[in-house]
């Protein structure tokens, strides 16, 4: 069950980053209207699929599509 809800969620983060050069993780959460901790779900398994860039820029996380 978690792991669909993490590949759903990975989905729709990156339908929010697909045609952008990028945008901080708060940004990224109010496009995809997730809260933390799915965000942070959805990031992780598109990091593990080395699908993403995560940088730290002035205190928070900046997320790219790779």
């Amino acid at each position: 069950m978690l792991k669909e809800k993490a590949g759903e969620t990975a989905g729709k983060i990156w339908n929010a980053l697909n045609g952008t050069e990028g945008m901080p993780a708060k940004q990224l959460k109010k496009a995809t209207k997730l809260v933390d901790k799915d965000l942070y779900l959805g990031l992780g398994w598109l990091l593990r699929e080395d699908k993403i860039n995560a940088e730290e820029v002035e205190g928070d996380w900046f997320i790219s599509l790779k």
